[in-house]
Order: C-alpha cells, then sequence, then structure tokens
C-alpha cells in the first residue's frame, strides 16, 4: 500500500520533535505504558498527551487503553511504508553529486 503526500506530512511531522523521536526509539523497546514514558521525560501528563496524539495520528503508534493507563506500540506497517518511500528517494540522491559536478 502507498500513501498520498498528505498521509506522509503527516509521519513526518510526528517524527519531526527530538521529544517524539526519543519515544519513537523508547517504543523500540515493545509495548509500554504511558506511565514509563511519562517516568522517562518528566513532564506532565497533558505534554505527554500532546506528543501521543500526534505519534497516533500519523499512524506511527497504537495506543491502546488497559484500566486508567494507555500502552503504546509502533505501528510497524505505517513504518515500512515510510521506509519504502524513502528508499525510492536514494536514487535521486546517488545523483545529486552528479548534478553539482556538472554545472
Amino acid at each position: 500500500m502507498e500513501y498520498g503526500f498528505g498521509e506522509y506530512i503527516l509521519i513526518f511531522k510526528a517524527l519531526s520533535d527530538e521529544t517524539r523521536l526519543r519515544i519513537v526509539k523508547m517504543l523500540t523497546k515493545g509495548r509500554t505504558c504511558a506511565c514509563k514514558i511519562l517516568d522517562e521525560f518528566h513532564f506532565t501528563q497533558p505534554t505527554l498527551s500532546y506528543h501521543m496524539k500526534q505519534l497516533t495520528d500519523s499512524g506511527v503508534v497504537e495506543g491502546e487503553k488497559e484500566g486508567k493507563w494507555v500502552y503504546y506500540t509502533l505501528n510497524f506497517e505505517r513504518i515500512k511504508v515510510l521506509y519504502k518511500f524513502i528508499d525510492k528517494l536514494t536514487p535521486a540522491l546517488q545523483n545529486v553529486g552528479e548534478c553539482e559536478e556538472g554545472q
């Protein structure tokens, strides 16, 4: 499945923040409770909610409520789609040096 540019923009915007990148890295270790993320980052619950909304709206992260906590996991299918998109840019990146030399 390939997404339109609007979908990629949501993903890149979600990943364009250092805190959210650090959260994503934390989630690479597996399913994580919001309480563990709060302990790691030392910010308020509303701040965590803001960051997690950005990540879940982009589809990079999924949340599952259990009792009073939400557990988060990475959506590897969404990340694979993003990887394929970036991989398609590789040939263009290889030609960057050639364009500069020819000027």
